[in-house]
C-alpha cells in the first residue's frame, strides 16, 4: 500500500488529468457532459484498477496508462448507455466494439456512434483506443494473454448491450445469454455469471502477466480460472449487494435480487467470497491477490449504506470474523470513508 501510495496514484491523477482535459473539448454537449462526469464520479475506479501496477514498477507507467485509458472507455461508456438517448443494442455494441478494439491491435477502428445521434466527440474514444494500443505494444509477453484478454473483455461487452436494453427484454436475454455459457460453470447461477462478466479485474491481471518478459501460457490459463468467475463475480456482486435499497427505490436490475431470500443471499455471497480466497491460492505472489481480496470486501462492507440493510449486515458481520486482515482494512477504511462521499453507483469497478 505504501507503493500504491507512492508511486502509483499520483501517476493515475496525471492520466486522469489528460483525460479530463481531452473530454472537455468534446464538441457534442452530451458525449462531453458524460465523459466528464465518468472522470469526476467513478475516478476510484482507475485509482483501484491501477493497484495492478504495484507490483511491476519497472512498467507501471505504461500499465498506468493502458488501465487508466481502458477503465475510462468503460466508465464513459457505462454513463452512455445509462442514461442513453437510445435502447438500441446496435448501438450498445457498437459503442463498446471500442473495447474490443482496444485490446486488438491489429483491428481497423470502427466507427463507434454509428448508430446514436449525438456523434462529434472529437476523436475522444479513439485517442482513448489509440492509447491502449499503444501501451499494449509495449507489453512484452501480450501474445500469451491476448486471446484471454479478448474473451473477457467480449464477455464484458455481452454483458453491458444485454442489461442496457428495455426493461421487458434483458432478462429473457440475459438468461438466452446464459445458456451458451452455463454448462462451463456448473457451481454458479445465472446471475452470478452475469455479475462476473461485468468486472474488469481480470482483464487488468492479465495485463500485469503480460508485463513479464518471462510469462509463459500456462500463466495466462490460471489467471483466467483464478479470476473467473469467483475473484470478479465477488468485485461486482458486492457493488449490487450494497446498491439493493437504492435499487429498488430506483427499479433498476440487480443481481442480487434473483436470491431467493435474505438467507440465500447472505450464503452465495459469502460462498463465492470463500472460493475466490481458494482461487488465488495457487497463483504466483498470492499475499497481493489476497490483499486485493480482503480490501475489496473492506472497501464495500464499510460503506454507509450498508448500515441500513440488515442481510449486508450479516455477510459483514460472518466475513469479519474469518478474516484478519479484512478487519485490518474494515478499520483502515472506516477511518478514511468518514472524509469522503459514499461509494459511486457502479458495476465495473475497484
Amino acid at each position: 500500500m505504501t507503493i500504491v501510495y507512492r508511486h502509483i496514484l499520483p501517476g493515475v491523477k496525471q492520466a486522469l488529468s489528460r483525460w479530463e482535459k481531452t473530454a472537455s473539448r468534446i464538441p457534442d454537449s452530451e458525449l462531453r457532459k458524460q465523459a466528464l462526469a465518468s472522470i469526476a464520479s467513478k475516478r476510484f475506479h482507475c485509482q483501484g484498477g491501477a493497484v495492478y501496477a504495484a507490483v511491476n514498477l519497472p512498467q507501471k507507467d505504461r500499465l498506468i496508462s493502458l488501465i487508466v485509458a481502458f477503465q475510462t472507455i468503460s466508465d464513459y461508456l457505462d454513463n452512455l448507455c445509462d442514461r442513453s438517448t437510445s435502447l438500441d443494442p446496435k448501438d450498445f455494441r457498437q459503442l463498446h466494439q471500442s473495447m474490443l478494439d482496444a485490446v486488438r491491435p491489429d483491428r481497423t477502428l470502427a466507427d463507434y456512434y454509428a448508430f446514436r445521434e449525438e456523434r462529434e466527440d472529437g476523436g475522444y474514444l479513439k485517442e482513448l483506443v489509440m492509447e491502449c494500443r499503444n501501451q499494449i505494444a509495449g507489453l512484452p509477453s501480450y501474445p500469451l494473454f491476448e486471446a484471454k484478454i479478448y474473451r473477457l473483455v467480449s464477455l464484458y461487452v455481452d454483458l453491458q448491450v444485454h442489461k442496457h436494453i428495455r426493461k421487458d427484454l434483458r432478462e429473457n436475454a440475459l438468461m438466452t445469454w446464459w445458456e451458451e455459457h452455463g454448462g462451463d460453470y456448473p457451481d454458479i447461477r445465472w446471475n452470478e455469471f452475469a455479475a462476473s462478466t461485468g468486472s474488469t479485474l481480470g482483464m487488468f491481471m492479465l495485463f500485469l502477466a503480460a508485463s513479464d518478459p518471462e510469462a509463459d501460457p500456462a500463466t495466462a490459463s490460471a489467471i483466467e480460472r483464478a479470476y473467473f468467475p469467483y475473484v470478479c463475480g465477488l468485485h461486482i456482486q458486492l457493488d449490487y449487494l450494497i446498491d439493493q435499497e437504492e435499487d429498488r427505490e430506483g427499479g433498476d436490475l440487480n443481481f442480487c435480487f434473483y436470491y431467493g431470500s435474505r438467507e440465500e443471499t447472505v450464503r452465495r455471497v459469502t460462498y463465492i467470497v470463500e472460493e475466490a480466497r481458494k482461487a488465488i491460492a495457487g497463483l504466483p505472489g498470492p499475499r497481493f491477490h489476497q490483499m486485493i481480496i480482503e480490501g475489496l470486501i473492506a472497501l464495500y462492507l464499510s460503506d454507509p449504506k450498508v448500515s441500513g440493510q440488515p442481510d449486508v449486515k450479516e455477510v459483514r458481520s460472518k466475513l469479519l470474523h474469518r478474516s484478519p486482515l479484512m478487519r485490518v482494512f474494515f478499520l483502515i477504511n472506516s477511518v478514511y470513508i468518514r472524509f469522503r462521499e459514499p461509494l459511486s453507483k457502479s458495476t465495473t469497478q475497484l
